[in-house]
């Protein structure tokens, strides 16, 4: 099986395909030399430890996990999960994500995102992904806007990350909001800013 042959979806510069054990060292050696960049957003397994504990995660039913890599060498740009999916009249997922830090500001994330959206919404039959933010982390905002998530919401003292309980604001995106053209990798309607660059991470469960 060639490299291009086991992603889920490409696009671009970019393809999506589910994390296995054999990313162990790859994911953690970039997880390490990403700390400055995820700080305080985000605590990505680092050792083969919390990566294994962190895959068996990824087997449970409510989530799916994927790796963004870069399509002309297979390296991993940044990983998105898909948690707490329930199925039935629901169809929704809440997403967490991060770029490593050699991926960082090139567009990368939010060509992977629109991958996973268009995934989403069609192999995984959901109907709604949303995500929480924290309203400092500018970059991780700034990449969902592009993706045409609406805000819709915040949540006061929402999830305890680094020691104390942290506001969010709460975005979220349906499959009616994901034109055509930006399933094939154009930006999505709905108030999206042009695109900057600079994405890291999202705090949610990731």
């Amino acid at each position: 099986m060639t490299i291009n042959h086991r992603y889920l979806a490409r696009g671009p510069r970019v393809g999506i395909r589910p994390l296995t054990a054999a990313d162990r060292d790859e994911f953690t050696a970039g997880a390490r030399a990403s700390a400055e960049l995820h700080r305080p957003w985000l605590y990505p397994p680092t050792d083969a430890a919390a990566f294994d504990a962190y895959l068996l995660r990824l087997q449970e039913p409510q989530r799916e996990g994927f790796l963004i890599c870069e399509l002309t060498t297979g390296r991993i740009a940044g990983y998105l999960t898909i948690n707490n999916i329930v199925h039935g009249a629901f169809r929704c997922g809440a997403i967490g994500y991060g770029a490593f830090a050699h991926a960082a500001g090139r567009g990368l994330m939010s060509e992977g995102l629109r991958l996973v959206l268009h995934h989403a919404f069609g192999a995984l039959r959901l109907h709604r992904l949303e995500v929480n933010i924290q309203p400092e982390n500018a970059s991780s905002l700034a990449l969902v806007r592009r993706a045409g998530f609406r805000r819709e919401g915040f949540s006061p003292d929402f999830l305890f990350i680094d020691g104390a309980w942290r506001d969010h604001e709460r975005w979220a995106i349906t499959s009616e909001m994901v034109t055509e053209s930006a399933m094939d990798g154009e930006p999505a309607t709905g108030g999206v800013e042009p695109a900057t660059g600079g994405e890291t991470a999202t705090e949610g469960e990731a």
